[in-house]
Order: structure tokens, then sequence, then C-alpha cells
């Protein structure tokens, strides 16, 4: 790759190297030049630029972060991961269902030291993960990498011999018994709290609450319970005694052992959390409980618990490997300057309901499908046939089979014939009594329909049935307000188009607007957060709002 500052005579195709702002013009970096940027340049009064250019034997920043994030998923279906879109040559991978991050440390780091081009980071191994929330992102430092490069990285991580380079476990909800033992003077609320935080530890993993027996702490009477709940069908089988265990031949030990269990490991390197014992009855996992799993803060039975849900076999040496990182407590007497400094960053984020995973934005779709359409001079265009269903069904379509978290449709014009042609989509729906008064109407009516809960929308008009799902998905993927990229649009060779997709932030702003101007003044009021998403051809931003043009469409 040539990268420096070239004329603009030689600037078509090349790659901007810097975000540049002249006068009018508003170009963000890794931009193809075309020929019409070239002369909106030396219209400005540019004579040179700062760009790169590909050479053979290079591969352009989002195919290769694409391709190497397809590596890391392995087959489709096998890992519980899912791809989003490259976009400045970034490709994340979220996690399609609640589970345990697991990880090849050694494939990342052998991929990361292939070429200085190439970087993937990952959550650490083992980390809980919800749906959306990112596990990994591919990121090319350059505008593009050496192709030779990438197929290694990709020869690395799809190594038939080993399971995908990452993958999520997914949590899988089982039966749970749990015997508590008490002494002369134990109290019952003890023993109900207990109860309480392991419910809540269970419930968090998609678990019902346990099956709980109480006795005496006493091995013969822990060794009936036990086999009691193991004979009811228990998969995984806790022993909380009302006394530490403090060696391997104390009684809650003594007690499994008589119910014919066998030990397999005392103690583990993470604090709290020392005294956890580890053991099996006829292949179900036993855990012999540290006095720290009563209190509902986190402790080294909660690594064990989520490996044990997740499906994954808990060994003496996982035990054993749990040293570096297993120090989970404040030590009193030390000062604790980090702690000072992120706890008001952390109850602002508690304040606000999030626990600081990154995840994907959720974006919802809003499909416009209420005008009435008058310059086509008859028949209602969202019906017309196009590829053997309505026009407006293969949009809506496009909206579902995307990554937008929801997708809605603003129905006015003709609401009945409209609904029916959506038929068995399943999709949700809201009516528009004021469709007449402009576009702005249904915006406004789609804007307040959306759940509180998304990060933004795009916003789809129903009668551009060539905006597939890639186009949807390469927004969201552009879609990253802290780096100022809170407004993005479609274009081809600098000609923007819909849908458009901004963030909740706007929301308001959008709504105040009126007749049928809909987004187009967040585009002009703050240029500086657009961002251009390039599109495969021009036809993608062509609607259908005359005659001409939909016999276009099906001549195409």
């Amino acid at each position: 790759m040539t990268f420096g500052e070239i004329p603009l005579e030689e600037a078509e195709g090349a790659l901007l190297a810097h975000s540049l702002r002249q006068g009018g013009l508003s170009f963000k970096k890794g931009r193809r030049l075309s020929a019409e940027d070239v002369a909106a340049l030396r219209e400005a009064g540019l004579e040179r630029v700062v760009a790169a250019r590909l050479e053979p034997g290079d591969l352009h920043e989002d195919a290769a972060a694409a391709r190497i994030a397809e590596a890391l998923a392995g087959p489709a279906g096998e890992s519980g991961t899912k791809i989003t879109a490259a976009f400045t040559g970034r490709c994340n991978l979220v996690a399609e269902a609640r589970g345990l991050f697991l990880v090849d440390p050694a494939r990342i780091a052998a991929v990361n030291a292939l070429d200085e081009a190439i970087t993937v980071a990952t959550l650490p191994a083992f980390e809980p993960v919800e749906p959306r929330q990112m596990l990994a992102t591919v990121k090319i430092i350059p505008f593009a990498a050496p192709a030779e490069a990438v197929e290694r990285a990709v020869a690395l991580l799809a190594d038939g011999r080993n399971a995908p380079a990452l993958q999520v476990a997914a949590f899988r909800a089982r039966k749970v018994g749990l015997v508590q033992t008490a002494l002369p003077g134990t109290k019952p609320a003890l023993l109900d709290k207990g109860r309480a935080a392991l419910d809540a530890r269970l419930a968090a993993l998609g678990c019902p609450p346990a099956l709980e027996r109480r006795v005496g702490h006493a091995a013969d009477e822990i060794a009936a319970a036990v086999a009691a709940l193991k004979a009811e069908g228990c998969q995984l089988l806790l022993v909380s005694g009302a006394s530490a265990i403090v060696d391997r031949r104390d009684v809650v030990p003594a007690g499994i052992e008589a119910a014919g269990g066998r030990l397999l490991h005392f103690g583990m390197p993470v604090d709290p959390g020392n005294l956890l014992l580890l053991a099996e009855l006829e292949g179900a996992p036993v855990l012999g409980l540290p006095g720290c799993a009563r209190a509902p803060k986190i402790n080294g039975f909660d690594w064990v618990l989520q490996r044990l849900v997740a499906d994954l076999a808990v060994t003496p040496s996982d035990i054993a490997g749990l040293g570096v990182g297993g120090l989970l407590k404040e030590i009193g007497g030390r000062p604790l300057p980090r702690a000072e400094a992120v706890r008001g960053a952390e109850e602002a984020a508690e304040a606000a309901g999030e626990s600081g995973a990154k995840r994907q934005p959720r974006i919802a779709a809003l499909v416009l499908a209420a005008g009435q359409g008058r310059r086509m001079g008859g028949p209602n265009k969202l019906l017309l046939p196009y590829r053997g269903e309505p026009l407006l069904r293969a949009a809506v379509r496009a909206a579902q089979e995307s990554d937008a978290a929801e997708v809605l449709v603003v129905t006015g014009h003709e609401r009945q014939a409209v609904e029916a042609a959506l038929e068995g989509l399943g999709v949700r729906t809201l009516h528009n009594p004021d469709y007449a008064e402009g576009l702005s109407t249904s915006l406004k009516a789609g804007l307040a329909g959306l759940p509180a809960e998304v990060d933004g929308v795009v916003v789809l008009l129903g009668d551009m049935p060539q905006v597939g799902a890639g186009v949807i998905d390469r927004l969201i993927a552009a879609f990253d307000p802290l780096e100022g990229r809170a407004i993005c649009q479609p274009s081809w060779h600098g000609k923007r188009g819909n849908p458009v997709l901004f963030a909740r932030r706007f929301f308001a702003e959008v709504q105040a607007l009126g007749g049928d101007v809909g987004a187009k003044p967040l585009l002009a009021d703050y240029p500086e957060l657009v961002c251009e998403v390039p599109v495969e051809a021009e036809a993608v931003l062509s609607d259908v709002d005359t005659p001409a043009a939909y016999r276009a469409l099906t001549a195409e």
C-alpha cells in the first residue's frame, strides 16, 4: 500500500487518509475518492491530499476484518456468536445467547503476532455474557492488510483439530439440589439468607429454584439428604454446612462420601471462596460450599457454578488455574486508588441500569408505510408486486433479516390492505391517523412507539425494496456516537439517500419537525456527526414514487 501526499490529478480511487473539512465539504477518513469528490476538492481550492492506494497483494481493511472474523467464529451455528458488518476496518463478534465466553488465548496471541496490521481483542475467558454483548473485535490498523497475512490468520483460526477460537457456552437450565445443615443455635434466618442468595444466582443463569433439604450437621444426615435429592433427579448437588469445611475428613466431605460420592479436590485459589469442595456422585457434580456462598457478592463459587450450568466440566486442574485474577476482595490496609477513581462511574452506570459491558447497539427499524403516494397516480404503490410479493413486504422482510433489534411499521393510507400485505411476518404495526398531514406525523408516531431501551433508529421507506438487510447491517455497524458517527446515511459516489440511522438523542428534535422533511434537518444541522456508508449500486437509493420508477424497478 502506498501512503502519502498526492496531487488531485492522481487522487481518484484513493482512500482519504484524514477527515477533511473545507468550506462546505466534510469528508471522513477512509473515503474512497470519486471523480465527483476530486472535482469538489479542486473547487474548494485544494491541490493535494494525503491518501492511500492499495497495491496488488493488499486486502481492503473491511474485507480483511470480515475474513478474519468469519474464521474466528468458525462454522455457522457452532460458536454461538454472530458477526456484524465490517466498517472502518473493524468487525465485531457478538453473543447470540446468555452463557460463558470461551477463547483460545494461544491462537489469539498467534494471530496478533502475524502482522502489525492485524489485531484481535476479546473479552477475558469465562466471562458471563448476554445476548448482543460484544465478545471480540477485529481491527485492521491501516487501510489494508497483506492478503498473505490475512490468509495465515485464517489458517491459524480455522484449524480443524480444534474448537472455534472463540465461542459462547450457553447456560442450560438444570435441576439443582441444596442441602443445608444446622447446629444447635443456628438461626433459620441464616439458612433463609443462603437459600435466597442461591436462588438469585440460579435465576440469573436461567435455572429454577433449588430443591432444598435442611438437616443436622452430621455425616449420616447429609448422606441421606444428598442421596434423596439425587434420586429426585437433581443434576447438580450443593451442600452448605453450618460449620465451614476445614479438612477433607470434615463432616460435609464425610457425608458426601457416605452417600457414595467421590472427593475430587478441596480448596481453591480464589478469595473469597477458598474453602470450596469439588466432588461427584454417579456423574453429577457435588459442591461443598464456602461460607461466602450465603452472600450475594461474587465469589469463587460463582465461577464454578457458571461453568457447570454452561455444561463445562470442572476438574482439579481447572480449579488450580483460577489463581491469576482470583483475588476478588479488597484487602484491608492497602490503598485503593483505582476503586476510589471508578466508584463514581460505577454508580452512574448502576443508576442508568447498565452493566458496563460493551454490546452491539440496539437499533430499531422503523418502516414508514402510511403515505398516499399521489405521484403514482393510481394504485397504492406499496401493494404493487415485486418479485412475487407486495413491494412493502419485501422492504419489511429485509428489516427483519437485518441486525435491527426491533421492527415497527407505521400504517396510514389503506391501513387494512397494507396490514393484510404483511400478514404472516409477525411484525408490529402502529396506525397513524394523521398520515395525510405529511411524513413527519408518521415519523413522530413511530418514534413514540419504540421501546425505551433502543439506542437509535434506522428509518426505512416502504417503497424502497432494494434496501437489503446487508445495507441496514452496514449502517448499524457504522453507528458509533462515541467516535462521532451518530447519524449514518448510505451513499453512492457522494450521492446520499435513504434510509437514515440516527441516535436516540435526536428523537425529540425530529419529533418536533413538521411537513414532509423527515430527518433532513439533522443532516444539515450536524454535518460533523454524519457518516456516509457506501453502497454497491445507485439503485439501492431509489424509491418507487412514479410509474416510471416502478417500471425501472421491475425491469431490473
